[in-house]
């Protein structure tokens, strides 16, 4: 675990973004910048994925982000997210084998609870934890919810025309670059839109202004929870990596103890 635990953190974790705008909806946001054809393509994808109204309405979301290699599960994190009010329960394990769980009162604030092995953290101990809930928070939701937050303050979109698929599939490419948002803006992004369906089958990525090449990961088993769509599996090209989200849920209410109490099943 303690391998897998690190590998996941530092080549999985994925660009960290603000949280201001994670509460709106995506057309009440504005890009810093995109071109027309770029807009279009963002507007359509977020039709496909159930629209402004259903996002709007889902307020509670439940999943756990799996990473698994070579068959084998590596990483297993549980989360459940109140996005009307910042509450967030996350739940993990760290390389040294500790279990934790860490209640936020208010996920933006980086304010909560952490019990360790099934007892209160020491106060010395809790940043530690409270900072670990904070980066699994960004990066496994982020992997979750990347085609909703096209339109986020800082995103800049780019229309790079059209790729064709191996069956016949065409997509519009779109490159989303950052500017003065999370711990690397110097990511980038190209997002692969489906034309026909109007979901992003796929995204490469480029890390911290490196030179390439892209690590490219295919979005699959898009499903639909309380209205809007989401992928349940991430496949790596090349490699035998895939991220996935077990136990998802969304709804419009949830028992307040999960957020309050150690003992909650998630």
């Amino acid at each position: 675990m303690c391998q897998s635990f690190r590998y996941k953190l530092l080549v999985v974790g994925l660009l960290v973004f603000t949280l201001e705008s994670w509460g709106q909806s995506p057309e009440a946001q504005s890009s810093s910048s995109a071109d027309p054809k770029a807009l279009e393509v963002a507007d359509r994808l977020l039709q496909a994925l159930g629209g402004k109204e259903n996002w709007e309405k889902a307020r509670y979301l439940r999943f756990d982000f799996v990473v698994e290699q070579n068959g084998k599960e590596v990483g297993d994190f549980k989360h459940l997210w109140d996005r009307y009010t910042g509450r967030y329960r996350v739940e993990g394990t760290t390389e040294k084998g500790q279990k934790y769980v860490v209640l936020f009162q208010d996920i933006n604030a980086k304010k909560g609870d952490v019990f360790v092995n099934g007892k209160p953290a020491p106060a010395e101990a809790s940043q530690k934890f409270l900072d670990t809930g904070y980066e699994r928070f960004i990066n496994d939701s982020y992997w979750l919810l990347m085609p909703y937050k096209w339109k986020d303050r800082g995103v800049h979109l780019k229309y790079e025309g059209t790729s064709k698929g191996d069956q016949g599939q065409v997509w519009d490419k779109v490159l989303l670059t950052f500017e003065n948002v999370g711990l690397t803006p110097k990511d980038k992004y190209w997002a692969f839109v489906n034309q026909k369906t109007g979901l992003m089958d796929k995204w490469e990525f480029i890390l911290k202004g490196g030179k390439g090449p892209a690590t490219a990961f295919d979005w699959l088993n898009w499903q639909q929870y309380g209205g809007i769509m989401l992928s349940t599996e991430m496949k790596m090209k090349g490699k035998p990596m895939r991220i996935l989200f077990k136990n998802v849920a969304v709804s419009s209410s949830m028992d307040e103890k999960s957020f309050t109490s150690l003992e909650a099943n998630l």
